[in-house]
């Protein structure tokens, strides 16, 4: 099992952009990019900074456990 996110897909209706989004959740716009795209896993600071960036949100509507494909990719 593999922790994926919907926040890139909240970030749309609160953010210009991810670099924004990065700056809301205190880590690194190439973090963003690089759990984006499948090539760093889901960290607790990822997780506390969705948290704060989406305060409306609950915890497991931004994320939820999922199979692990196996194919050597952290998708979101």
């Amino acid at each position: 099992m593999i922790v994926k996110t919907r926040v890139f897909e909240l970030c749309d209706s609160d953010y210009r952009n991810l670099s924004e989004l990065a700056r809301a959740m205190g880590i690194s716009t190439s973090q963003i990019y690089r759990v984006q795209n499948g090539e760093r896993k889901i960290n607790q600071k990822f997780i506390v900074g969705a948290v704060q960036a989406f305060p409306q949100y609950r915890l497991d509507e931004l994320f939820y456990l999922a199979p692990d494909d196996g194919d050597g990719k952290f998708a979101r």
